[in-house]
């Protein structure tokens, strides 16, 4: 007797032929956050080389670095926040492979909304059961961006470290070299986020320089841009340069 075909014309004996069943750490590097090594939440690519992590984790990491954390890429010169995107279409499929990870993540959200007695959104829902169907969304509905920059913030600072007078020691490097600020923003406040960012000693002395010049606490970034002109910038950026100095002896 011969076998029954099925209609692509091969035998029904095939198709008592499970394909193997792999484990789930298998798909880890592809499904995984390699900054909190969670499975991905809220799915975030960065565009300029497409590694993907949760969204909560990369704007994290950009209030410090403006590289990628995993091949180092510039994301961004001022504004890394740009030049990511949500990856819809991989978040499905981490929630497809992970039992109950959606769930959980909807009664965690819901949770956040009530212990601060807001609404729950109308997005926080669970996909229904079945096939991802990817709808093509029309460019006029696209919503804009969050991370739109505030009009206040219209200087936008490269901040340069020349290095230490000998007999200063123990400060940490400064990782976030790129900032936007208020053009009304003076060169003390500048001076103060160097020193909470580098962890600096009230024994040492943060000298800010701009072309030739050496800055007043006083002067507004607005002015210093200015009154040294085209010779302060550097790719539309304000390029500051500071050391660390020993305080005169009176």
């Amino acid at each position: 007797m011969l076998p029954r075909l099925s209609h692509e014309g091969t035998t029904n004996d095939s198709e008592d032929e499970e394909e193997p069943e792999r484990p789930l750490s298998e798909f880890y590097p592809y499904i995984r956050c390699a900054l909190c090594s969670y499975f991905l939440i809220d799915a975030t690519t960065i565009i300029e080389c497409l590694h993907t992590f949760c969204k909560s984790c990369i704007v994290k990491h950009f209030f410090y670095n403006n590289r990628c954390p995993t091949c180092s890429t510039v994301v961004h010169q001022t504004q890394p926040t740009y030049n990511i995107r949500p990856d819809r279409q991989l978040q499905d499929i981490v929630y497809k492979m992970v039992p109950f990870l959606e769930e959980s993540e909807r009664k965690q959200m819901c949770q956040f909304y009530k212990e601060r007695g807001l609404d729950v959104p109308n997005t926080v829902v669970i996909s229904p059961p079945g096939p991802v169907v990817i709808k093509r969304q029309k460019k006029e509905n696209i919503p804009p961006s969050v991370f739109t920059i505030p009009p206040e913030l219209d200087v936008s600072l490269l901040l340069e470290f020349v290095g230490a007078e000998e007999g200063i020691a123990n400060y940490k490097p400064l990782e976030r070299r790129y900032v936007r600020v208020s053009g009304e923003a003076t060169v003390r406040h500048v001076e103060i986020f160097i020193r909470r960012m580098m962890e600096l000693s009230s024994a040492c002395q943060v000298d800010v320089v701009c072309g030739d010049h050496l800055l007043d606490h006083f002067q507004s970034l607005k002015d210093i841009q200015s009154f040294v002109g085209e010779e302060a910038l550097q790719d539309g950026l304000l390029v500051l340069h500071f050391g660390l100095v020993l305080p005169s002896q009176p």
